[in-house]
């Protein structure tokens, strides 16, 4: 499937006229067991895509949360052949809904890119973020990823100029990411005004739909990225849900889960509500 998975995605939710829910989660946080359990509930809770970090020690794009998240992820013994196991549990149960991986270069490096994408694939991962790896160092990787027929997606940022712009384009397929604010995760908020002129200026310079994250903690803030963007990503508020119900001793599933119900649907109603957000 791979990447046909995410086009299909796509695809179905323009006929239905609403933007795609994509929650972030990080594989083995706080452990294996809870994290396959909230993996494998995403999807009735609302997912429409998901995205499943791997965890690495030295996250330069993620704030506080999503470092703390890694971190405990890998005092647990989390790892990417790990992650590549949770995936292959999750697809033992869902067979269409697209998933991708977010992280950074070195663990691929290690592994080596034409394998890692390979046992990717058969997996059953449909594309991947890698976060620090720009465009100009990007084609070994991308030759990989085309041959395991997955997509590598690619960010945007409010600092992308349109020269700049054509670059991060090239040989990415699936959909682009958006950075809604400068910075790393789960500091500041998006503002759908500010961000709805980039969203559609890097969908016409790439042909292809616009997912935007970084700054969306509440349903309010995602119906009303919803209403601009292809897709709305959720990462730091879910992992923060991970956090307080380890530290409150409650159910860490069911209560990430509840957060995703109400933010999904924030986001699939977004377009056709008529309560102001």
């Amino acid at each position: 499937m791979t990447k046909a998975r995410i086009d299909a995605r796509f695809a179905e939710l323009k006929r239905e006229g609403r933007a795609a829910f994509v929650p972030y989660v990080m594989a083995g946080d706080p452990d294996r067991d809870t994290a396959l359990a909230i993996l494998k509930g995403l999807p009735a809770a609302g997912a429409d895509i998901i995205e499943l970090g791997f965890p690495f020690s030295d996250p330069m794009a993620e704030g506080p949360p999503i470092q703390r998240a890694a971190g405990r992820a890998l005092s647990k013994g989390m790892t990417l052949a790990g992650t590549l196991d949770l995936v292959r549990a999750f697809r033992q149960g869902d067979q269409t809904t697209p998933l991708i991986l977010m992280g950074y270069m070195n663990p691929l490096v290690t592994w080596g890119l034409d394998a890692f994408a390979r046992d990717a694939g058969e997996a059953g991962v449909d594309g991947l973020i890698i976060v620090d790896c720009p465009p100009e160092e990007a084609d070994p990787l991308a030759d990989a990823l085309d041959s395991a027929g997955l997509s590598l997606i690619r960010l945007a940022t409010p600092t992308t100029d349109d020269a700049r712009l054509q670059v991060v384009v090239r040989r990415t397929s699936g959909f682009v990411y958006y950075v809604s604010v400068a910075g790393v995760t789960g500091v500041k908020e998006a503002d759908a005004a500010a961000v709805a002129p980039h969203v559609e200026r890097v969908r016409k310079a790439s042909g292809l739909p616009v997912a935007v994250g970084f700054g969306i903690k509440t349903s309010e803030r995602a119906a009303a990225v919803a209403k601009v963007a292809d897709a709305v990503v959720v990462g730091s508020a879910l992992v923060d849900e991970v956090a307080e119900a380890v530290d409150m001793n409650e159910d860490v599933t069911a209560r990430v889960l509840s957060k995703v119900e109400s933010l999904a649907k924030a986001v699939r109603f977004a377009r056709t509500s008529q309560t102001a957000v």
